[in-house]
């Protein structure tokens, strides 16, 4: 994995995630009805909204339909939710284009073989811990946490961290 410097890493204004796997566990309850069920992390949400009182953007970029998933992007008030998504790496420069961002700016979490192609082209992109190889592969990161259980948390701290920016919003919970 190339190293990242401070500087690289401060450059970073949109936090772009693969849902099922990243987001979640990637395990998707059917119910009798044909409606779905899935399990998301609050410490990965409470690290999202970290992330946006920073000031950055979050998209999630799914390539499967689901209520759930629209559902918590409402919840956590994400920028972007792109869902019903084929074809990533569209989709990642229609978020260029939209945002007014360059590839460098941009941290991409995936965790199976289609996020290989925007992991690519991302500034910085994270491998949660239960990927696949050849995801890991393309990593610049590789989360301690799998998917659905801290790793977007982890992401999101290693970035805010190493750009000062975790201090302060830590700031409003000290005693």
């Amino acid at each position: 994995m190339p190293e990242h410097k401070k500087d690289d890493l401060a450059n970073i204004k949109l936090l772009i995630l693969d849902v099922d796997g990243v987001l979640t566990d990637g395990t998707i309850i059917i119910h009798h009805d044909g409606s779905e069920s899935k399990g998301f992390n609050s410490m990965d949400g409470h690290g999202l909204r970290m992330w946006k009182r920073a000031g950055l953007k979050i998209a999630f970029l799914s390539g499967r339909v689901s209520e759930p998933t629209q559902y918590r992007a409402e919840q956590l008030e994400i920028d972007h939710c792109i869902q019903d998504c084929y074809n990533k790496v569209e989709a990642f420069d229609g978020l260029l284009e939209q945002e007014d961002l360059k590839p460098e700016q941009v941290c991409y979490i995936g965790d199976d073989l289609m996020d290989i192609p925007v992991m690519k082209r991302s500034g910085f992109s994270a491998a949660v811990a239960n990927a696949v190889n050849e995801v890991k592969e393309h990593a610049n990161y590789i989360t301690a946490n799998p998917g659905g259980r801290g790793a977007v948390r982890e992401v999101v701290e290693h970035i805010l961290k190493s750009t000062d920016a975790w201090q302060k919003l830590v700031q409003r919970y000290e005693l």
